[in-house]
C-alpha cells in the first residue's frame, strides 16, 4: 500500500516544478512510509510514497517500462491478489518480467491490454500511468472502492492523489467549500456523494471507473458494475460455491512480504476470515497473530440491548483458541478516544465518524507495531444483509437512506441562512433515486425482490463505501494496509444475483452466510447474534464532547459558527439530549457522535484554512 501524486500540464514546463511534486507526495508520507519517488518530465510530474509489503528490492515506485521505443511510467496504491496468472498470461504473450512485485504485472497488463487491463484485475488498487510518446494519462480506481483517488482539473492540467491534503498543497488550489460541499458536511456527512471531495472542484474516481486524460480533455468510463441475472443454483450449490468463493478470496489476500494479522471481533464475519487464515499459517508452521479492540472500564457500563447484545472478549477467546491464534486485545482510553477526534480530520481530511473514526486510529496504531497486512470484515453486512434496514419494514420502505433518517436534525443544526438557502429534501432525495436508476434489473422480478435490490445496491454504493474511506484512511494513517476478502468482486457479483429469500435462509440475518460456514466456524458463533463494531459506553466520552461542545458554542470566534444555529445546539446541550428516535447516522452515531462531529468541522476549518463561499 502506498500514496501516489499526479501533475499533468500542456502548457508549463514541469521540469521547474520538481518542488510541487515533491510537496505533494511528501504530504502522504503516512501512507508510505518506507520510500519515496518522483519522476519528472516537462509534461509530466508523477509522485510515489512506498509501503513494502511485497518485493522490496523490486518494486520501487514510480516504476518505468520502455516498450517499442515508448515509456510508461506508473504509480501504484494497492494490491493485487491474481498477480501469478497475469504475469503467466504475459509471458505467454511474449513479455519479459524483471521482479516478483504486482507493480511491474499491472504496468505491463495497461501496455499489453491499454484502457481494458481493469477487467483483467483482482484486488484493490488505485494507479496513475503516464504513456509518454501518446503524452496521455490512465487512472482507475478499484470496483469496490477500497482505495482512494481524487482529482483537480487546472486551467491547464490535472492533478491526482491518494487523498485530499495532497491536491491542496498544490499552488492552484484552494482550500474552499462552497453550499454544495456545505450540504455534504450536514446532509450526508459523514458520508459523501459518489464522486464528491466536498471541496469546490476536487472530485474522487468512482468506484469502478477509470478516466483517459488527453490534450483535449477527460474521457470517464464505468467499467464495472454488477450485472443482474436469474440466479439459477439451488441452495446446497449456492452454500459450497459461497463457501469456496469466500475461502478463495482469503488465502488469496494473504500474501504478503511482511507480517499478517487478522481483526477479529468474535463476530461471524471477523471469525469468518480467522478461521480460514489460521488453517493456512498452520499449514506452514506458523501462528495466526489476531487483534481486537476494547475500551477501558467498559465492562462497568455496558448494558445489554437488543441491538449491542453482549461484549465481544468471550467470543475472542473461544474462536482464538480453537484455530490456535496469538490474540492481542487492544485497549482504547477515553481520553485518548477524545484527542484523537483531531487525528481522525487529518487522516481523512474531512469531519467523520468522529470516535468510530478516532478508535480505529488508535486500533491500528497499535497493531502497527506488531504487523504491517490485516485482514478485515468489512463489507459482509452490505453484500448478505446484515443490518436492520434488511429486515425492518419501515426502513426497507422509507424511501430514503435507512442509515440517514433524521433529517430534520440535520437541517436544525445548519444556520437559519444555510436552510433558506439549502433544499434539505431536494438535496438528499435526488441523490437517492439518482442511485436507484442505477440499479440493473430483472424482467419479472417480483416487487419485494425488487425493492431488495434496491437497498443492497445503495449500502453497496454509499454505506460501504463510507465504511472502506473509514478503514483505509485510518488504517493508512498508521502505515497498516488492511484488506478486505468480502469485497472480492467475484464474490460480490455472485452473491449480487442470490435473491433475497435465500440470503435470509432461515430468517435470520446474513443466514446465507452463516449456513456457508457450517463446518468451518462453531455453532455458537454460527448462531450468534450480530453486534456492531465496539465503541464505548463510558460516560465520561459523553460528557469530554459535550464540555467541548460548550466551550466552542460560548466562544464567538470559532469558525464552525458561520454554519451552526447556536441556539439550536445550546438548547440540545441544556436539556442533556442524549438520544433521538432515530440516529443520526448508521446504528453507531447518536447524539453524542454528533457534537464530536460539530466539534471535528470545527478543527477542520481551522486545521485545513477552508474558505466558505456562500
Amino acid at each position: 500500500m502506498c500514496g501516489i501524486a499526479g501533475w499533468i500540464d500542456w502548457e508549463i514546463n514541469l521540469k521547474n516544478n520538481e518542488e510541487t511534486i515533491l510537496k505533494m507526495t511528501r504530504l502522504l508520507d503516512k501512507r508510505g512510509p518506507d520510500a519515496e519517488g518522483v519522476w519528472v518530465s516537462d509534461k509530466a510530474l508523477i509522485g510515489h510514497r512506498r509501503l513494502t509489503v511485497v518485493d522490496p528490492e523490486g518494486g520501487s515506485q514510480p516504476m518505468i517500462r520502455e516498450f517499442f521505443n515508448n515509456k510508461y511510467i506508473i504509480t501504484y496504491n494497492g494490491e493485487l491478489y491474481n498477480t501469478e496468472e497475469l504475469r503467466n498470461e504475459l509471458i505467454a504473450k511474449g513479455h519479459k518480467f524483471y521482479s516478483k512485485s504486482d507493480t511491474e504485472v499491472l504496468l505491463v497488463s495497461y501496455i499489453e491490454w491499454e484502457e481494458n487491463c481493469v477487467d483483467k484485475l483482482n484486488g484493490i488498487y488505485a494507479f496513475g500511468i503516464w504513456d509518454q510518446n501518446e503524452q496521455t494519462l490512465f487512472i482507475a480506481r478499484d470496483r469496490a472502492g477500497v482505495k482512494p483517488l481524487f482529482y483537480r482539473e487546472l486551467d491547464t492540467g490535472l492533478i491526482f492523489a491518494s487523498e485530499i491534503k495532497s491536491l491542496l498543497a498544490h499552488p492552484a488550489v484552494e482550500p474552499e467549500i462552497d453550499i454544495n460541499g456545505i450540504s455534504e458536511l450536514f446532509l450526508i456527512g459523514p458520508a459523501r456523494t459518489p464522486g464528491c471531495g466536498v471541496f469546490k472542484n476536487i472530485f474522487e474516481l468512482k468506484p469502478g471507473y477509470s478516466m483517459k486524460y488527453t490534450k483535449e480533455g477527460k474521457y470517464i468510463t464505468k467499467y464495472w458494475d454488477f450485472k443482474s441475472y436469474q440466479h439459477i443454483d439451488d441452495i446446497p450449490t449456492t452454500i459450497i460455491t459461497l463457501k469456496e468463493l469466500l475461502k478463495n478470496s482469503i488465502t488469496r489476500q494473504l500474501t504478503a512480504d511482511v507480517p499478517v494479522c487478522t481483526f477479529l471481533s468474535g463476530g461471524l464475519d471477523s471469525s469468518a476470515i480467522t478461521a480460514f487464515a489460521a488453517n493456512e499459517f498452520n499449514k506452514n508452521g506458523n501462528q495466526l497473530h489476531t487483534f481486537s479492540i476494547g475500551y477501558k472500564d467498559n465492562d462497568k457500563y455496558f448494558t445489554p440491548n437488543s441491538f449491542e447484545p453482549d461484549s465481544d472478549e468471550a467470543w475472542i477467546e473461544t474462536v482464538s483458541k480453537m484455530y490456535g491464534t496469538y490474540h492481542h486485545y487492544i485497549t482504547i482510553d477515553t481520553p485518548k478516544l477524545f484527542e484523537a477526534l483531531d487525528d481522525a480530520v487529518c487522516a481523512k481530511d474531512l469531519p467523520g465518524m468522529t470516535d468510530i473514526d478516532s478508535s480505529l486510529y488508535l486500533f491500528c496504531k497499535e497493531v502497527k507495531k506488531h504487523a504491517t497486512v490485516a485482514l478485515s470484515g468489512e463489507c459482509a453486512d452490505e453484500i448478505f444483509g446484515g443490518y436492520p434496514w434488511f429486515t425492518k419494514d419501515e426502513l426497507i420502505n422509507s424511501e430514503t437512506f435507512p442509515w440517514s433518517k433524521n433529517i430534520a436534525l440535520r437541517k436544525n443544526i445548519m444556520i437559519p441562512y444555510l436552510r433558506e438557502k439549502v433544499d434539505t429534501e431536494e438535496y438528499i432525495n435526488s441523490r437517492y433515486k439518482d442511485t436507484l436508476r442505477d440499479v440493473p434489473e430483472v424482467e419479472g422480478e417480483n416487487p419485494l425482490e425488487a425493492r431488495m435490490k434496491q437497498i443492497f445496491y445503495l449500502n453497496i454504493k454509499w454505506f460501504m463505501t463510507t465504511l472502506l474511506d473509514r478503514k483505509d484512511r485510518m488504517s493508512m494513517a498508521t502505515g497498516l494496509e488492511v484488506r478486505v476478502p468480502f469485497c472480492d468482486h467475484r464474490l460480490m457479483e455472485y452473491v449480487w444475483n442470490i435473491p433475497w429469500k435465500i440470503k435470509y435462509l432461515n430468517n435470520r440475518e446474513k443466514g446465507l452466510l452463516r449456513q456457508s460456514l457450517k463446518g468451518v466456524l462453531p455453532n455458537s458463533i454460527i448462531e450468534r447474534k450480530k453486534s456492531p463494531y465496539p465503541k464505548t459506553h463510558n460516560p465520561s466520552y459523553y460528557i469530554a464532547v459535550k464540555n467541548a461542545l460548550r466551550e466552542i458554542l460560548e466562544d464567538s470566534t470559532m469558525p464552525v459558527h458561520s454554519l451552526i444555529d447556536t441556539g439550536y445546539l445550546l438548547n440540545m446541550l441544556n436539556n442533556d439530549t442524549m438520544k433521538t428516535d432515530s440516529p443520526w447516522f448508521g446504528q453507531l452515531m447518536n447524539i453524542p457522535q454528533l457534537y464530536a462531529y460539530i466539534l471535528q468541522i470545527n478543527q477542520w476549518l481551522i486545521k485545513y484554512k477552508v474558505r466558505l463561499i456562500i
